[in-house]
Parts: C-alpha cells; structure tokens; sequence
C-alpha cells in the first residue's frame, strides 16, 4: 500500500466508525424517541429506523471498505437531510459544521472509491506473486 492507499483507508475507518456510532446511540437511546422526533420535524417517522440502519450498517460497511460508494452516497444525503431539516438555522458553528466535515469525507471518499471494487482489502491479480517450489 502506497500512502495514498493508507490515506484513503485511514478516512474511510474513520467515517465509517463515527457514523457507526452514531446509528448504535439512535437504536440505543430509543429509536422510538428518534421516530418520534422526526415527525415532531413533519418527518414520518420510520425515516428514523432507515437513517439509523443505515449509519449503523453502513458504518460497518464502511470500515471494511465494502460498497463503499453507495454507503458514501447515503451518508452525503443523510447529512443534507440533518441540515435542511434540524442544524441549518443554527448556522455553521454550534450548527451543522460536524454533518458539514462528514459531507466532505464522504465525498472524497465516494470519489476515490472504486464503483467495480467491492471489497477494499481483496488483494488483486498484480499484488499476488506465485512462488515457484
């Protein structure tokens, strides 16, 4: 791995865990809380259960570099939706500054993702020599 690929991994962990994190503290604190809020925001609620799922599952996903461009495509459009809908009247400090620097992890981390590799630590053909006996 060449220190692009590690840069690349490293931002890759690190979405994936704090949005990991994220999606476990809904489930945790009471998702039904969560549904709640959201439709006291006009939301339905069951977006709640699909927000959550996915920065829980997708942050797993994430982690281990698998479907990394549609996990990185959801998490921009979740983080939209937390600024339209919650953090954007509350400005860009104290407001939406995190779900900003998430937009823009996610970002560069759906272009350096690679739509035909699904997993990010399979080992192609040219990294694999054979040693002869």
């Amino acid at each position: 791995m060449n220190k692009n690929e590690i840069a690349k991994v490293i931002l890759r962990v690190v979405i994936g865990f704090t949005f990991f994190l994220h999606g476990l503290d809904k489930f945790q604190s009471g998702i039904s809380n969560i549904a709640d809020y959201f439709a006291s925001l006009g939301l339905p609620g069951f977006f709640a259960y699909g927000v959550a799922t996915i920065e829980l599952v997708g942050g797993v996903l994430l982690v281990f570099g698998v479907l990394t461009k549609i996990i990185s495509a959801l998490f921009v459009f979740i983080m939209l939706g937390a600024i339209f809908t919650v953090k954007g009247p509350l400005g860009f400090l104290d407001g939406y500054e995190l779900e900003f620097a998430l937009i823009a992890m996610s970002v560069t981390t759906f272009i350096a993702s690679d739509l035909k590799t699904v997993f990010a630590f399979v080992p192609t053909t040219k990294h694999i020599t054979e040693v002869s006996s």
